[in-house]
């Protein structure tokens, strides 16, 4: 009896001993993500999976309001707080670099030519030489969405080219008796997606390039570049308008509350489309000229290890980046949130492909441009401004493009140099 008491005792020391041990080995990162409902629950479910896998680790998630974001990230790393992985819009890819506050992604794990072949082309813009210094989950692309129950009322279709999309666009304006816009057929602002609509969309299909020199030169001061802002500057200026800037705020919002008629978003905006009650929408490709020529944009936010991370955290970091990288991670993004997967093993399934909700993003990947910032929220600005001189201060179209031109101009010298 005394041997059987003195074998329960050793046996409960050894399991205690086991539990401590454990606990010693046990790890805990930090993420960092932007608020977006949508990416909030999509992680949420990222971590659970990955925690389930890996007992020994756990990730903590810590979101911002977009507006205050980046200044937290500045802010925490540098002092040894905040995230080991942290989430970033690919045009900041540069400043982060500069900043010191990104590591690059170990070449034993994450092999530039493997990662050359495995995601889509535009995830290139991450390489650094022979290393990537981050990676993402998903990639966006644009596309036109449409209120079914608006274009019912007005007897229109979904667009397939500009013309027809003017033309329906025109029959679901609605104006008051004193001539102003109630309802809008089409959201115009370049503070949402637009001024990446314009860029790598308008300029391109009406036969121009916006940059050259890898985007280091402006070109868009040009004949095609004045008629893509001229198209543009059609939704919203003279008797036939179909938009007006500021309606309801912002672009998005005036789509959500049903008082638009079609909206150029991202592939992220489905999540949140779901959610709205009594909405009834659709989605197709970014119309085509006449002539049939297509051009779309495609961006995408990245994870990264921080220069915070080290030792046990780093590689615990690691890991993390393998998963919310995988096949698995992708399709739930895409479930989740309606990002497509950076991965044509997993955006061109043709259950994906042909999704009718995403396969018009995904098909736009196939004649989408990526632009490569050197300061995207300084460069958007301008894109902002240029619309602002003219319908503000009533400035021709030629010469506030001329004055956007010449100041991007100035800011990718100042980079670049």
């Amino acid at each position: 009896m005394t041997r059987y008491l003195k074998g329960m005792a050793l046996a409960g020391m050894s399991s205690a001993m086991a539990l401590v041990g454990s606990a010693a080995s046990a790890v805990e990162i930090e993420y960092w993500q932007y608020f977006f409902d949508a990416r909030v629950t999509a992680m949420e479910q990222l971590i659970e999976n990955f925690e389930a896998a890996n007992p020994d680790i756990t990730v903590k998630m810590t979101h911002f309001p977009y507006a205050d974001y980046r200044t937290k990230v500045a802010a925490a790393i540098p002092a040894g707080e905040g995230p080991d992985v942290v989430q970033l819009f690919y045009g900041w890819l540069n400043d982060y670099v500069a900043a010191d506050l990104i590591q690059p992604l170990p070449a034993e794990t994450f092999p530039a030519s493997q990662i050359d072949e495995d995601f889509f082309p535009m995830v290139q813009a991450m390489k650094d030489g022979d290393q990537y210094w981050a990676l993402p989950t998903a990639v966006r692309s644009l596309a036109l969405f449409y209120n079914e129950r608006l274009l019912d009322e007005a007897g229109v279709e979904p667009p397939t080219t500009f013309d027809e999309m003017m033309t329906a666009a025109k029959a679901m304006t609605k104006r008051d008796g004193a001539g102003n816009i109630t309802q809008v057929g089409m959201t115009a602002g370049m503070t949402a997606q637009d001024h990446h609509w314009w860029r790598e969309g308008l300029i391109r299909q009406f036969g121009g390039e916006p940059y050259l020199d890898d985007y280091q030169t402006v070109n868009y001061n040009s004949d095609a570049g004045l008629q893509a802002l001229e198209f543009y500057a059609s939704l919203f200026s003279g008797d036939d308008a179909v938009s007006a800037i500021g309606f309801m705020d912002e672009p998005q919002a005036a789509f959500k509350a049903g008082r638009a008629g079609f909206h150029i978003d991202g592939s992220f905006r489905i999540g949140s489309l779901d959610k709205t009650r009594g909405l009834k929408w659709g989605v197709t490709e970014l119309p085509a000229t006449a002539e049939g020529a297509r051009s779309n944009y495609s961006s995408y936010w990245v994870n990264a290890i921080t220069t915070k991370a080290e030792g046990e955290k780093y590689d615990a970091a690691v890991k993390f980046m393998e998963y919310v990288t995988s096949d698995e991670a992708m399709q739930i993004w895409l479930d989740v949130v309606g990002e497509l997967p950076a991965k044509p093993s997993v955006g061109l399934t043709e259950a994906n492909a042909n999704n009718e909700t995403y396969g018009p993003f995904i098909r736009g990947l196939a004649y989408a441009n990526t632009t490569k910032f050197a300061n995207e929220s300084g460069q958007r600005q301008l894109m902002v401004e240029m619309v602002e001189r003219m319908t503000l201060e009533g400035m021709s179209a030629a010469d506030s493009l001329a004055i956007a031109a010449e100041a991007e101009q100035k800011i990718l010298d100042d980079y670049y140099k």
